[in-house]
């Protein structure tokens, strides 16, 4: 799904240190997100400070420094990796003549540019004009979407050309909108409890396998990519589960550090069908050095979206990059703590099985809360 590069898709990436512990993760972050939106980076500019410019954000000397690459390459984009207020966007576009995004808005360029479904792209659309009403206005007009693709698809300057009436309509009118699909999917979800049906999703931290593991359960064919949030829309199959019947197992959009609020909010109505699942398979990279730092960050926007009840599942997958074999490890009382496995090769896969059958014949027999004693995870 990537772009052909194209000189309106090369990049100065910016990030600033202010002694955050998670700096070298976010700024690995910062690559890989420019990567999944077809951007080249041209060159990576890093610095030290207490606390940002108010003005700038980053000092002034730094700007330069970054002004002159951009005028040596002709680069007509510059990222940084974090938030800018509307006041800095606009001083740092002036400064440095080029395009200047923020970490938020290059996260909603990779949403409009991934939404598949008609409600994805509502939501997206949502969500970058409340965030870029406030952001675009006062820049020159010679800055459009025409010349410059990364962060300015879906509605970008053309939809913020509309004066503040039509756009505060145009809000009203996509909360509408996805107001009425919520009530659908709230018959929906009724009916499947009416039929006893257990709900399942799929949680965890963008690019932790969970579509591969959703493809291998259900033998779909949903989008799968070494990419950051290369799922968007939320996809549900009916999956048979030998000896107990029949769950809904639900692929969601991935997680990340830092996630804008304003995409949280805006696809909150999506992500509530994760909080009124029945079980949650927490989707963990077992390769990655941070995969303890990710959890934590995928229960902190669970938390946020009133999910931090539901009874988890970890599951650490990508172990056939390691030396790991696949099981199922339980504590002492029987406990299920974690299950290693590979949704690449297969590897694990029956074990995972044989642990949802576990949790649907629970679930059949009505026994409340015991799908919480026998699947909730064990810290660490």
């Amino acid at each position: 799904m990537h772009e052909p590069t194209t000189a309106a898709n090369t990049a100065v990436l910016v990030s600033l240190d202010f002694g955050a512990p998670d700096y070298a993760e976010s700024l690995e972050e910062l690559r890989l997100l420019a990567e999944s939106a077809g951007v080249k980076t041209v060159a990576l500019i890093e610095g030290k400070r207490q606390r940002p410019d108010a003005s700038l954000f980053a000092g002034s000397g730094k700007v330069d420094e970054i002004a002159a690459i951009v005028e040596q390459h002709e680069v007509p984009l510059v990222i940084f990796n974090h938030d800018l207020s509307p006041a800095q966007m606009r001083n740092l576009t002036a400064r440095i003549q080029a395009r200047v995004i923020d970490r938020t808005m290059l996260i909603l360029d990779i949403f409009a540019l991934r939404a598949q479904s008609h409600e994805g792209k509502l939501q997206v659309e949502l969500a970058q004009l409340k965030y870029l009403s406030t952001r675009l206005v006062g820049m020159n007009t010679d800055m459009g979407q025409q010349k410059y693709a990364v962060g300015a698809r879906g509605p970008g300057e053309t939809q913020l050309e509309l004066d503040r009436r039509k756009l505060d309509k145009r809000v009203y009118l996509l909360n509408d909108r996805l107001a009425k699909l919520k009530r659908h999917r709230q018959v929906q979800r009724r009916a499947r409890n009416r039929s006893d049906v257990m709900s399942v999703s799929i949680v965890g931290y963008t690019n932790a396998g969970k579509s591969t593991l959703f493809n291998r359960l259900t033998q779909a064919n949903v989008y799968v990519a070494n990419q950051l949030f290369a799922t968007l829309d939320t996809t549900s199959r009916r999956v048979f589960i030998e000896g107990t019947g029949q769950v809904v197992l639900s692929d969601t959009v991935g997680f990340i550090r830092h996630l804008p609020h304003g995409l949280v909010a805006a696809f909150r109505s999506t992500l509530e069908e994760t909080a009124q699942a029945d079980l949650l398979l927490h989707v963990v990279d077992a390769n990655s050095p941070e995969r303890f730092d990710q959890i934590a960050e995928v229960n902190k926007v669970l938390n946020e979206i009133g999910a931090q009840h539901i009874p988890q599942i970890l599951i650490f997958n990508k172990i056939d990059l390691q030396d790991v074999a696949a099981g199922v490890q339980r504590d002492e009382y029987g406990r299920i703590t974690r299950i290693y496995l590979s949704a690449r090769t297969g590897a694990g896969i029956d074990d995972l099985r044989a642990v949802l059958a576990e949790a649907r014949a629970a679930h059949a027999l009505g026994v409340q809360g015991a799908p919480a004693q026998e699947w909730h995870p064990l810290n660490g």
